[in-house]
Formats: structure tokens, C-alpha cells, sequence
């Protein structure tokens, strides 16, 4: 049985309700529609942390959705997967995926900021402080065009931003 029929709360199954409803009266195509499908139960699974299955459906949404910004969000949510999973390297090349069919994703590039700042500690940890430097500045640039596409947001980058000479 589909995710989408087994959704136990209230919000849940309104949600499930409402996106039925949508996906018979907008004019989509049957392979729209399944990759929507997936998308959604994939949404469900990883909001229950049943990364697995959320991974399945992702994968098979990707393979149905021609839309490049419908599928920029389904890899950015991969993305996400594998960055709660500590697979840093994997979580990168999904987002930077999504942000090739959609630049505007400044939650992408938060996380890869996220991700490259993280790395910049651990070569601190090490002692590599060439290394530490090339993974801050790195995560400087990402935090910047996200701060760019999102004036007001992410405030404790642009805090890290200042503090540490960064910004411009």
C-alpha cells in the first residue's frame, strides 16, 4: 500500500487529501503524477526518519520528474539524507545537483556551507590549518550567495561572516 494511504495524523492525511485532490483537477501527465506520488511518500518516510524508504522513492521520483525544479527539490531532499547520515561527500553532489536545475536554493547552499565549515573543524582537530582555511573559505562562499538569494536569513553565518573577515 502507498505511504500516502497509510499516513496516520490528522495533518498528515489532510495533506494526503488536499495533494489527491490536485493531482486529478491540475492537467499533469500520468509520469507527473507517479514521480509527485513518490516525491510525497518520500517526504513522509523521511519525516519519520525512515531514510531508507525515503531514498527508495526519491530515487524512483527522480527517474519519472522531466520538471528540472520539481527535481531539484527531490535531490536536494537526498541531499538532506545524506547529510543526516554523515555521507558528506554524497550530500554535496545532491545539492549540488539541485542547484544546477535551480540556483535559487539557498538551503542548499547553507548546507553545503554547513558541511564545508564542519570539514574546516576537523582539519583544525588534525592540526591541518592550510587545509582548515581552504574549507572555511569555501563555506564562506556558499554562505554568501545563500545570504545573497535570502537577505535576513541565516543570521549565524553572516554573524561567522563578519567575525571572521569574510564578508564583503
Amino acid at each position: 500500500m502507498p505511504r500516502s494511504r497509510i499516513n496516520g495524523n490528522f495533518i498528515d492525511k489532510t495533506s494526503s487529501i488536499v495533494a489527491n485532490i490536485l493531482l486529478r483537477i491540475i492537467p499533469t501527465t500520468s509520469g507527473e503524477k507517479k514521480a509527485f506520488t513518490y516525491y510525497r511518500d518520500g517526504m513522509s518516510a523521511q519525516s519519520e526518519g525512515n531514510y531508507a524508504e525515503a531514498l527508495q522513492n526519491y530515487y524512483e521520483a527522480t527517474r519519472l520528474e522531466i520538471d528540472p525544479y520539481d527535481r531539484s527539490y527531490i535531490l536536494y531532499n537526498i541531499g538532506l539524507i545524506h547529510t543526516s547520515n554523515g555521507e558528506h561527500t554524497k550530500a554535496l553532489e545532491y545539492y549540488f545537483r539541485a542547484l544546477e536545475r535551480n540556483p535559487f536554493l539557498p538551503q542548499a547552499l547553507n548546507n553545503m556551507a554547513v558541511i564545508c565549515h564542519y570539514r574546516g573543524e576537523q582539519a583544525i582537530l588534525q592540526g591541518d590549518s592550510e587545509i582548515a582555511e581552504a574549507w572555511f573559505d569555501q563555506a564562506a562562499e556558499y554562505w554568501k550567495q545563500a545570504i545573497a538569494l535570502t537577505p535576513g536569513n541565516y543570521i549565524e553565518a553572516h554573524n561567522w561572516l563578519k567575525i571572521t573577515r569574510r564578508f564583503e
